[in-house]
């Protein structure tokens, strides 16, 4: 079975593990956040960072991956060196990964082939809508029993690919960034706010509900599992509130008929989904 422990999720820096808890290995979705944050929070879900064999890189912005060197120097030290896989574009566009890419050893991440094996895991990458050099989600499947978990987040939109990509699993972890009303009557400059509504930008907590809806009726027609836990990710400090991205998911649920727990990724701690 896999776990998935998100170490911080928001502006301010994103980090989080999908753990095969079979073996006690993982990878590492993004790191934007502080060494000292990330080996406590490693620390308090009971995982050895030690394990970690791979990292992906969902975009170059700078709240996912302005900790990626100095908690790579701090694996090194331990003896452990998981490759990196970051778009190529997104390498060239970032100060944080091209620096990166002169220690150690960081890999192009496209969409084809259509997955990496790691720790004992098919990682599958699919397209996001953002405005970054390039973005990417992930499906993350073990596999010796096909548990997954589908990872979506910092997308404007929910792709065809993406959607296809996060059927069928039992941990869904979905964007749900802001409410619509607070979005509009909050602090931020007319053209932040019509970038993080655009389909380059961010989901709010209507489009997290709205694809919920939907994956939960389609799997239901065609046979596929239903999801035992939904994470709302990236939820906005100024432009949301956690209990505002979870009612709305769990309304979602509700009216489909399916008792999936719901959680929220936070900020500033630990959240585990097993």
């Amino acid at each position: 079975m896999l776990a998935l422990h998100v170490l911080a999720s928001g502006s301010s820096g994103n980090a989080a593990v999908i753990e095969n808890t079979a073996t006690g290995a993982g990878v590492l979705i993004d790191c934007g956040i502080c060494k000292r944050d990330f080996l406590n929070r490693c620390d308090e879900a009971g995982f050895d960072p030690g394990r970690i064999q791979a990292m992906f890189v969902t975009h170059e912005h700078a709240d996912h991956v302005r900790g990626l060197g100095v908690v790579l120097r701090g694996l090194a030290k331990i003896g452990n060196v998981p490759p990196v896989f970051a778009a190529g574009a997104c390498t060239a566009n970032s100060s944080a990964l091209a620096k990166a890419a002169e220690a150690f050893d960081v890999r192009d991440l496209t969409t084809e082939p259509d997955a990496v094996e790691a720790a004992g895991m098919r990682i599958i990458p699919f397209a996001t809508s953002h405005d970054a050099a390039a973005s990417f989600g992930f499906r993350i499947e073990d596999a010796a029993d096909g548990d997954a978990v589908g990872y979506l987040t910092d997308s404007g939109i929910v792709t065809a690919q993406a959607h296809a990509a996060l059927r069928d699993v039992r941990i869904l972890a979905l964007e749900s960034n802001h409410d619509p009303k607070m979005l509009a009557a909050g602090p931020y400059p007319y053209v932040i706010k019509q970038r993080i509504a655009s389909n380059s930008g961010h989901l709010s907590n209507d489009q997290a509900a709205a694809e919920l809806g939907t994956l939960v009726a389609e799997s239901r027609t065609a046979g596929l599992r239903l999801p035992q836990t939904v994470v709302a990710m990236h939820v906005s400090q100024n432009n949301n509130d956690y209990s505002l991205a979870r009612r709305s998911l769990e309304a979602t649920l509700g009216d489909a008929g399916c008792c999936a727990e719901t959680l929220c990724g936070y900020q500033a701690r630990l959240t585990t989904a097993r």
